[in-house]
Protein backbone atom coordinates (compact mmCIF):
# COMPACT_ATOMS: atom_id res chain seq x y z
CA UNK A 1 0.00 0.00 0.00
CA UNK A 2 1.28 3.40 -0.91
CA UNK A 3 1.51 6.22 1.60
CA UNK A 4 -0.79 8.85 2.00
CA UNK A 5 0.13 12.67 2.36
CA UNK A 6 0.17 13.57 5.73
CA UNK A 7 0.98 17.25 5.98
CA UNK A 8 2.56 20.13 4.09
CA UNK A 9 5.27 21.02 6.42
CA UNK A 10 6.85 24.57 6.72
CA UNK A 11 10.22 25.02 8.04
CA UNK A 12 9.72 28.33 10.41
CA UNK A 13 11.46 30.96 12.28
CA UNK A 14 8.06 31.56 14.29
CA UNK A 15 6.54 28.38 14.31
CA UNK A 16 4.07 29.14 16.71
CA UNK A 17 3.18 32.13 15.18
CA UNK A 18 2.61 30.77 11.95
CA UNK A 19 0.42 28.40 13.59
CA UNK A 20 -1.62 30.86 15.25
CA UNK A 21 -2.12 32.58 11.90
CA UNK A 22 -2.96 29.29 10.02
CA UNK A 23 -5.34 28.29 12.47
CA UNK A 24 -6.90 31.59 12.84
CA UNK A 25 -7.15 31.98 9.08
CA UNK A 26 -8.82 28.68 7.70
CA UNK A 27 -10.46 27.95 10.92
CA UNK A 28 -8.97 24.73 11.33
CA UNK A 29 -7.73 23.60 14.87
CA UNK A 30 -4.49 23.48 16.58
CA UNK A 31 -2.66 20.49 18.35
CA UNK A 32 0.95 19.55 19.35
CA UNK A 33 2.74 17.55 16.96
CA UNK A 34 5.78 15.66 16.82
CA UNK A 35 9.41 17.07 16.21
CA UNK A 36 8.60 20.36 18.79
CA UNK A 37 6.21 20.76 15.51
CA UNK A 38 2.58 22.34 15.80
CA UNK A 39 -0.25 20.91 13.55
CA UNK A 40 -3.33 22.50 12.22
CA UNK A 41 -5.69 20.15 12.02
CA UNK A 42 -8.10 19.82 8.89
CA UNK A 43 -11.58 19.81 9.56
CA UNK A 44 -12.23 16.55 7.31
CA UNK A 45 -10.38 13.46 8.89
CA UNK A 46 -9.40 12.50 5.41
CA UNK A 47 -7.43 15.64 4.55
CA UNK A 48 -3.98 16.43 5.34
CA UNK A 49 -3.05 18.83 8.15
CA UNK A 50 -0.30 21.72 8.06
CA UNK A 51 2.95 21.11 10.13
CA UNK A 52 5.38 23.94 11.56
CA UNK A 53 8.65 23.02 12.34
CA UNK A 54 11.22 25.15 13.96
CA UNK A 55 13.66 26.56 11.14
CA UNK A 56 16.56 28.46 12.16
CA UNK A 57 16.86 30.18 8.04
CA UNK A 58 15.62 33.45 6.97
CA UNK A 59 13.34 33.46 4.10
CA UNK A 60 15.21 34.98 1.02
CA UNK A 61 13.64 34.06 -1.98
CA UNK A 62 9.97 33.37 -3.30
CA UNK A 63 8.56 30.16 -2.30
CA UNK A 64 8.38 27.24 -4.93
CA UNK A 65 4.84 26.58 -3.39
CA UNK A 66 1.88 28.51 -1.46
CA UNK A 67 -1.57 28.13 -0.69
CA UNK A 68 -4.69 29.61 -2.86
CA UNK A 69 -7.35 30.01 -0.89
CA UNK A 70 -11.22 29.99 -2.45
CA UNK A 71 -13.68 32.65 -2.11
CA UNK A 72 -17.60 32.62 -2.89
CA UNK A 73 -18.06 35.91 -3.18
CA UNK A 74 -16.22 39.25 -3.87
CA UNK A 75 -17.62 40.15 0.09
CA UNK A 76 -16.34 37.28 1.30
CA UNK A 77 -12.48 37.38 -0.45
CA UNK A 78 -12.73 40.85 1.21
CA UNK A 79 -13.61 39.22 4.39
CA UNK A 80 -10.61 36.63 4.05
CA UNK A 81 -7.82 39.16 2.96
CA UNK A 82 -9.00 41.51 6.11
CA UNK A 83 -8.99 38.33 8.45
CA UNK A 84 -5.70 37.60 7.33
CA UNK A 85 -4.08 41.47 7.79
CA UNK A 86 -5.57 41.04 11.48
CA UNK A 87 -3.67 38.11 12.09
CA UNK A 88 -0.38 39.83 11.07
CA UNK A 89 -0.17 39.18 7.73
CA UNK A 90 0.61 41.40 4.62
CA UNK A 91 0.34 42.48 0.76
CA UNK A 92 2.82 41.86 -1.09
CA UNK A 93 3.86 42.02 -4.71
CA UNK A 94 5.04 39.28 -6.87
CA UNK A 95 4.67 40.56 -10.26
CA UNK A 96 0.66 40.11 -10.25
CA UNK A 97 -1.11 42.77 -12.69
CA UNK A 98 -4.02 45.11 -11.34
CA UNK A 99 -6.64 43.61 -13.68
CA UNK A 100 -5.52 40.34 -12.25
CA UNK A 101 -8.41 39.65 -9.34
CA UNK A 102 -7.09 37.84 -6.72
CA UNK A 103 -4.94 39.22 -4.25
CA UNK A 104 -1.15 38.41 -3.07
CA UNK A 105 -0.25 38.40 0.81
CA UNK A 106 2.36 36.85 2.95
CA UNK A 107 1.98 35.21 6.39
CA UNK A 108 4.16 36.42 9.45
CA UNK A 109 7.13 34.66 8.47
CA UNK A 110 6.95 35.68 4.80
CA UNK A 111 5.33 33.02 3.17
CA UNK A 112 2.92 34.30 0.34
CA UNK A 113 -0.44 33.00 -0.03
CA UNK A 114 -3.15 33.61 -2.53
CA UNK A 115 -6.60 34.78 -2.02
CA UNK A 116 -8.36 33.77 -5.01
CA UNK A 117 -11.63 35.71 -6.42
CA UNK A 118 -15.25 34.48 -6.60
CA UNK A 119 -16.39 33.05 -9.96
CA UNK A 120 -12.55 30.47 -10.12
CA UNK A 121 -13.66 27.37 -12.52
CA UNK A 122 -10.66 25.80 -11.60
CA UNK A 123 -11.00 25.23 -8.02
CA UNK A 124 -15.00 25.08 -7.64
CA UNK A 125 -14.82 21.87 -6.52
CA UNK A 126 -12.56 22.41 -4.06
CA UNK A 127 -13.13 23.75 -0.62
CA UNK A 128 -12.12 27.03 1.10
CA UNK A 129 -7.97 25.57 0.54
CA UNK A 130 -8.31 25.48 -2.99
CA UNK A 131 -4.67 24.71 -3.94
CA UNK A 132 -1.49 24.10 -3.43
CA UNK A 133 0.13 25.91 -6.53
CA UNK A 134 3.74 25.00 -6.86
CA UNK A 135 6.47 25.43 -8.99
CA UNK A 136 7.76 22.51 -11.07
CA UNK A 137 7.96 20.51 -14.21
CA UNK A 138 5.24 18.20 -15.97
CA UNK A 139 7.42 15.91 -14.72
CA UNK A 140 7.21 16.34 -11.08
CA UNK A 141 3.32 16.42 -11.88
CA UNK A 142 3.01 13.11 -13.08
CA UNK A 143 5.59 11.67 -10.30
CA UNK A 144 3.02 12.54 -7.60
CA UNK A 145 0.20 11.42 -9.12
CA UNK A 146 2.24 8.05 -9.50
CA UNK A 147 3.81 8.45 -5.92
CA UNK A 148 0.14 9.07 -4.05
CA UNK A 149 -2.28 7.68 -6.63
CA UNK A 150 -4.26 10.83 -7.15
CA UNK A 151 -5.34 10.73 -10.44
CA UNK A 152 -4.18 14.13 -12.90
CA UNK A 153 -7.12 16.66 -13.26
CA UNK A 154 -5.57 18.89 -15.75
CA UNK A 155 -2.26 17.99 -18.01
CA UNK A 156 -2.18 20.66 -20.76
CA UNK A 157 0.45 23.26 -22.35
CA UNK A 158 3.25 21.57 -19.87
CA UNK A 159 1.19 22.67 -16.52
CA UNK A 160 -0.33 19.81 -14.48
CA UNK A 161 -2.72 19.52 -11.45
CA UNK A 162 -3.72 16.51 -9.26
CA UNK A 163 -6.65 15.92 -6.36
CA UNK A 164 -7.33 12.87 -4.16
CA UNK A 165 -9.65 10.73 -5.14
CA UNK A 166 -12.81 12.20 -2.60
CA UNK A 167 -11.95 15.33 -3.34
CA UNK A 168 -10.84 18.19 -1.68
CA UNK A 169 -7.52 20.53 -2.30
CA UNK A 170 -5.90 20.10 -5.51
CA UNK A 171 -1.85 20.42 -5.87
CA UNK A 172 -0.81 22.17 -9.04
CA UNK A 173 2.34 22.70 -10.82
CA UNK A 174 2.97 25.68 -13.51
CA UNK A 175 5.40 24.05 -16.09
CA UNK A 176 8.39 25.92 -17.36
CA UNK A 177 10.34 28.10 -16.56
CA UNK A 178 11.29 26.70 -13.39
CA UNK A 179 13.30 29.09 -11.24
CA UNK A 180 16.91 27.66 -9.85
CA UNK A 181 16.61 25.90 -6.70
CA UNK A 182 18.28 27.91 -3.72
CA UNK A 183 19.37 25.95 -0.71
CA UNK A 184 16.42 24.08 1.05
CA UNK A 185 12.28 24.43 0.43
CA UNK A 186 10.72 26.11 3.03
CA UNK A 187 7.64 23.98 2.22
CA UNK A 188 7.65 20.14 1.68
CA UNK A 189 5.48 17.06 1.42
CA UNK A 190 5.07 14.33 4.65
CA UNK A 191 4.29 11.35 3.60
CA UNK A 192 2.71 8.47 6.10
CA UNK A 193 2.54 5.18 5.92
CA UNK A 194 -0.27 2.73 7.32
CA UNK A 195 0.52 0.59 10.01
CA UNK A 196 2.05 -3.08 9.18
CA UNK A 197 3.63 -1.27 6.10
CA UNK A 198 7.60 -1.58 5.06
CA UNK A 199 9.48 1.98 4.94
CA UNK A 200 11.74 0.68 2.59
CA UNK A 201 9.31 -0.81 0.25
CA UNK A 202 7.63 1.99 -0.28
CA UNK A 203 10.83 4.25 -0.50
CA UNK A 204 12.18 1.53 -3.24
CA UNK A 205 8.78 2.41 -5.04
CA UNK A 206 9.14 6.03 -4.92
CA UNK A 207 12.77 5.32 -6.22
CA UNK A 208 11.40 3.70 -8.82
CA UNK A 209 8.89 6.88 -10.11
CA UNK A 210 12.46 8.69 -9.94
CA UNK A 211 12.70 10.39 -6.80
CA UNK A 212 15.87 9.78 -4.92
CA UNK A 213 17.53 9.41 -1.20
CA UNK A 214 18.54 12.62 -0.18
CA UNK A 215 22.36 12.55 1.51
CA UNK A 216 21.23 12.15 4.94
CA UNK A 217 18.41 9.70 4.70
CA UNK A 218 16.94 9.72 8.52
CA UNK A 219 15.86 12.54 9.07
CA UNK A 220 14.38 13.81 13.35
CA UNK A 221 11.72 11.75 14.06
CA UNK A 222 12.24 8.86 11.77
CA UNK A 223 11.47 10.47 8.97
CA UNK A 224 13.10 8.95 5.66
CA UNK A 225 14.26 12.01 3.36
CA UNK A 226 14.15 12.07 0.23
CA UNK A 227 13.72 14.00 -2.96
CA UNK A 228 11.46 14.39 -5.97
CA UNK A 229 12.07 14.63 -9.61
CA UNK A 230 12.19 18.68 -9.28
CA UNK A 231 14.95 18.22 -6.51
CA UNK A 232 12.36 19.35 -3.89
CA UNK A 233 12.72 17.64 -0.51
CA UNK A 234 9.73 15.24 1.28
CA UNK A 235 9.48 12.99 3.83
CA UNK A 236 8.43 9.90 4.30
CA UNK A 237 7.43 8.83 7.87
CA UNK A 238 7.93 5.35 9.70
CA UNK A 239 4.98 4.07 11.17
CA UNK A 240 4.01 4.04 14.51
Amino acid sequence: MSSQLFAICFNATRPADLARFWSGLLGWELAGGPDDGIDVLPPDAGGFRIRFLPGREPKTGQNRAHFDLTSASQEEQRRTVARALELGGKHIDVGQLPEEGHVVLADPDGNELCVIEAGNKFLADTGFVGALACDGTREVGYFWSEALRWPLVWDQDEETAIQSPNGGTKITWGGPPVAEKTGTNRLFFELALPAGAVVDSEVDRLVSLGATRAETREGDGGRVMMLDPDGNEFAVRRPR
